[in-house]
């Protein structure tokens, strides 16, 4: 890429280091879920479940970074292989809230063994005050870029 013109220097660049590490992310992370039969998509779904039982499937989306339409595919094949249960009809209005069932608490521990091992090995290098920092910092970028502040 040239560094002419106002381009963007790579090797410099904390979006795309961001990405990088994002990417390195998922692929180990899809490396130690593979083998138990999930994606990360399907883990999120049961941790996200885990902690918010009752969820619906639009917030379940939103939390997994998915549309609606792909949660409720995976909310019925999750359902269909005993991960999750749904009410038949919907307590209110149209919302099915979904709960893990016990087979869906056992594999989600499991696969959060699994993630787990992953960010063990990912902060290795760090102490715990550069973790502390670290999550610190990522938080404000973020709540910055939703806030639309710290503009160029």
């Amino acid at each position: 890429m040239s560094q002419s013109g106002g381009g963007v220097e790579l090797d410099k660049s904390l979006g795309y280091l961001l990405k990088e590490a994002s990417s390195a992310l998922r692929m180990a992370m899809e490396e130690v879920l593979r083998p138990l039969g999930m994606t990360i998509t399907h883990y999120s779904c049961l941790e996200l479940l885990a902690q918010r039982p009752g969820l619906s499937n639009s917030e379940l989306a939103r939390g997994a970074f998915v549309t609606r339409q792909s949660m409720n595919v995976l909310l019925r094949s999750l359902e269909r292989d005993g991960y999750v249960t749904r009410p038949a009809e919907a307590p209110v209005g149209k919302v099915l809230p979904a709960r893990l069932t016990p087979r869906g608490r056992e594999e989600l521990e499991k696969a959060s063994k699994a993630v787990r091992s992953v960010e063990v090995r990912m902060l290795a290098g760090l102490t715990e005050a550069e973790q502390s920092a670290a999550l610190r910092m990522l938080r404000n970028m973020v709540q910055s870029l939703r806030d639309g502040n710290g503009g160029a």
